[in-house]
């Protein structure tokens, strides 16, 4: 018993469009990359983590600073905020550093 398969040219069958790169020497219309990295080295970008570390360190101590000696502009609430900040700020750094350290660990397990 014969089964029987189609003969069909599939690469004739494709619909080309403008997205194909190089289709009958028409110009590719993908677009390049969109966004284009604003940062800067990694000690630039990694100096910028710890200042903002710091700030955000701070900030709840300056505002409860603030409100004791009297300043009426900041809301207790907003000190309880800060003090959300900076809790989850420091969560991120220690997983931050705890993934810099695995990766370490790996780079030195390494056998060359």
């Amino acid at each position: 018993m014969a089964s029987f398969y189609p003969n069909i040219n599939l690469a004739d069958r494709i619909q080309h469009t403008k997205l194909a790169p190089g289709i009958g020497g028409m110009p590719s219309a993908r677009m390049e990359r969109v966004e284009t990295p604003a940062t800067g080295d990694f000690k630039t970008v990694f100096s910028g983590l710890v200042e903002n570390f710091n700030n955000e360190l701070n900030a709840p101590d300056d505002m409860l600073k603030d409100v004791m000696s009297g300043n009426t502009n900041i809301d207790i609430h907003d000190v309880m905020i800060a003090m959300s900040k900076s809790e989850i700020t420091v969560n991120v750094a220690t997983q931050a550093v705890g993934k810099v350290i695995q990766a370490y660990d790996k780079i030195m397990q390494i056998q060359v």
